[in-house]
């Protein structure tokens, strides 16, 4: 009975977890002088939560329903963006409104211009608090495009007000953007955090599993070799995804990697792969790199600032990967010989592998069942 009770509230803390992709919008800004013109794609779902569009409450928009809130999407959005040159402040006006498909789903495309006072301006000052009382994850991804050169920003509620420089751009301050965007998108990854969780369990019991504890530096290398065979494999993926190289169907990467995490999960309970963990662990990191991949391919880089983004994100992820072993290794360890620890691996894995399963379901079906 205390068993199914531990299942029951792991499968509760863990069922409200989005899986999915988070929220962000992409925002290009091209600077001719002193004209801006600006696109901004804002996912359809983000706008429905915060001004509503299903007139009918059908639960499907039509383009009808999204047409007749265009003025509404405009003044919403563009309340939420304050754009300033040097001298002064530069008004933003809607002069179109379109709909584009994104990796995750039907995005509003809001183009708009500005006129900045005086001359062209030599840096731009930009404020972005769209959805901020909303969703405290949600991020707005910046690129410019003045001078024949390209630069990136990232804006998120903590960090809503940026000035760039036209003249003289910081690509540091870019990288270390993408860098941290990285490890956000990891620790709020839920499902590639089960995944790595999955493989990492047992690697304080192997070998035997049940039976004898491995020493604590053996199961640091154990844990090495799944890290680095996930990091490796997901790298590969990520570039090639990034660049166009390579590409699959949103819902067929997000299904993959659900199934990836109910197999890791199950595997702690089944000898699924025989002591080939680090196997395992590349060749479903293949997947979960198309899953990384994403939210770089929708901004629409050039390759140069695309390669400079790319290597900040994927240094950001592994930085967040190994957060996580840091925070999992040392208390795996102290806990190892426990009944506490028996149960996680037993009962955790299973809660692990049915949540997986519904998330499976979800994006085969393109329901909501448990996912916010």
């Amino acid at each position: 009975m205390k068993r199914y009770l531990f299942i029951l509230l792991l499968c509760a803390w863990l069922a409200p977890a989005q899986a999915h992709k988070p929220s962000d919008s992409y925002l290009s800004l091209a600077v001719h002088g002193q004209q801006i013109d600006g696109q901004w794609d804002i996912a359809l779902r983000d706008l429905d939560f915060a001004i509503g569009l299903d007139g009918n409450g059908d639960g499907a928009l039509t383009w009808d329903e999204i047409r007749a809130r265009h003025d509404a999407i405009a003044a919403y959005a563009l309340q939420r963006l304050q754009v300033a040159s040097d001298q002064g402040v530069c008004p933003l006006k809607a002069v179109e409104q379109l709909i584009d498909n994104h990796t995750d789903g039907a995005y509003s495309v809001l183009r708009f211009r500005a006129n900045c006072p005086g001359a062209a301006p030599a840096s731009l000052a930009i404020g972005y608090t769209l959805f901020a009382d909303l969703d405290p994850q949600h991020k707005g991804l910046l690129k410019i495009d003045s001078g024949g050169a390209t630069q990136t920003a990232i804006f998120d509620p903590d960090s809503p007000r940026q000035t760039i420089s036209l003249a003289a751009p910081d690509r540091l301050a870019q990288f270390g953007a993408y860098v941290k965007h990285g490890i956000w998108h990891i620790w709020i990854g839920y499902d590639h955090i089960l995944f790595l969780l999955s493989l990492l369990l047992p690697a304080v019991l192997l070998p035997g599993l049940r039976e004898q504890q491995q020493g604590l530096k053996a199961a640091f290398y154990d844990v090495l070799k799944v890290v680095t065979a996930f990091t490796l494999a997901h790298s590969i993926t990520l570039t090639l995804a990034s660049l166009s190289l390579v590409s699959l169907p949103s819902r067929w990467v997000e299904s993959a990697i659900a199934a990836s995490v109910i197999l890791a999960a199950l595997n702690n309970l089944l000898p699924l792969f025989r002591g080939k963990r680090p196997v395992a662990a590349f060749a479903f990191g293949l997947i979960h790199g198309f899953g990384f991949a994403s939210v770089l391919r929708d901004l629409g880089l050039p390759q140069g600032s695309l390669l400079a983004s790319l290597l900040g994100f994927n240094v950001g992820v592994e930085i967040g990967q190994l957060a996580i072993v840091a925070a999992f290794l040392p208390l795996a360890w102290l806990l190892r010989k426990t009944w506490l620890y028996r149960q996680v691996l037993t009962v955790g894995s299973l809660a692990i592998a049915l949540v997986a399963a519904v998330w499976l379901v979800e994006r085969i079906a393109d329901i909501k069942l448990i996912s916010a």
